[in-house]
């Protein structure tokens, strides 16, 4: 039997392996002479093969560049990874450090700040204060504590804490406490100053404010316009006398200023304690009001006319000051703000008296 199939070049002769391919290729495009019988066919095969080679030069490219974002994106990874590491441990490192107490030689100022209201949740509490105090009043080379203030005053429980640490302190008698009032040092600020052996302050600081403050809303006659029905229960006829939406009446209104009369009572007695006969007569001197350093040194609100500068100077040859505030922890910082935030837009009820001894 005769085979009428034509003969296919493709087909004849030695079969190729891909690299003989690839190589005759290469040889082809470097201008190599074309075998006799080579017709354009033959050309577009090469073509097509050559083609096939850039295409997988092209694929190894893109792999090899994978490769390199991969091994980047590990490194970025690691990096960020150590940098948070890093950054906790500082942290952590900041607040042991803050917890232990401060070590110094030479001579110098203890210095403790009373920065913003007085509460049990803020910087100014009466526990971080305390403690910085206690520090301050042990530490060896520190010359006098000083309380540095800059504060309106705030909860009248924190502010009294603050006051019977510092006359403890005081009675002891083995180093002086100094309050220096910088912008402002009134109400329940300058009831803790009141405690100190001396009080300095600038000319134009704020001193005073010897007063209790409660505040709130009558809003009973708004929700009757709104239709809104207020259900508050109860035990005990005047558990809510407080609440906003509640009419007062004259019994529970006067009983409320007896708590304002007795809590400014206290406040009155412990600035007389503590100021003694440097304290002047001016009927107007507990009411509320509140001066300039100058107008108080002249009510004998305050000693003298100074700052933590000048103090500094006038007590050590070389001015030195060291802060013994005890450091802030930023987590809990962050977890009370949160807290306290989410409280007030719910509406639940915080754990701090009404009553403030704070300038308004």
């Amino acid at each position: 039997m005769s085979d009428d199939t034509p003969k296919d070049r493709w087909t004849q002769g030695p079969e190729l392996s891909p690299d003989d391919l690839r190589r005759a290729t290469r040889e082809g495009d470097k201008g190599a002479a074309v075998p006799p019988g080579d017709d354009a066919e033959t050309l577009r095969e090469r073509q097509r093969l050559a083609q096939l080679e850039m295409m997988d030069h092209w694929i190894g490219g893109v792999l090899a560049e994978q490769r390199r974002s991969r091994r980047w994106k590990l490194f970025f990874r690691f990096l960020f990874a150590a940098l948070i590491l890093t950054s906790l441990a500082t942290t952590f490192y900041g607040v042991y450090q803050a917890g232990q107490p401060a070590v110094t030689g030479e001579r110098h100022l203890g210095v403790v700040e009373v920065e913003g209201v007085i509460d049990s949740k803020s910087p100014a509490s009466a526990e971080r204060i305390i403690e910085g105090l206690r520090r301050a009043w042990k530490a060896p080379s520190a010359e006098a504590v000083v309380l540095h203030i800059n504060s309106p005053g705030g909860s009248p429980v924190q502010s009294q804490r603050i006051y019977d640490e510092m006359m403890r302190l005081r009675q002891q008698g083995d180093k002086p406490i100094i309050a220096v009032i910088e912008d402002i040092g009134a109400s329940g600020s300058y009831y803790i100053a009141a405690a100190a052996d001396e009080i300095v302050a600038a000319p134009a600081s704020l001193v005073g404010s010897i007063g209790v403050i409660f505040s709130g809303f009558g809003l009973e006659e708004v929700i009757d316009r709104l239709g809104v029905e207020r259900r508050v229960f109860t035990a005990g006829d005047n558990k809510a006398f407080l609440d906003p939406f509640k009419d007062i009446s004259p019994q529970q209104r006067a009983f409320w200023q007896q708590v304002l009369d007795t809590t400014h009572r206290q406040f009155i007695d412990d600035v007389k304690a503590g100021r003694g006969k440097r304290l002047g007569d001016d009927p107007e001197l507990f009411t509320g009001l509140v001066w300039t350093g100058e107008q108080a040194l002249e009510l004998g609100l305050v000693d003298r006319l100074d700052t933590l500068d000048g103090v500094a100077r006038e007590q050590l040859e070389t001015p030195r000051v060291k802060d013994y505030t005890p450091g802030l922890d930023p987590f809990e910082r962050l977890t009370r703000r949160f807290g306290r935030v989410a409280a007030e837009w719910m509406g639940l009820p915080q754990a701090q008296s009404p009553l403030r001894y704070q300038a308004y």
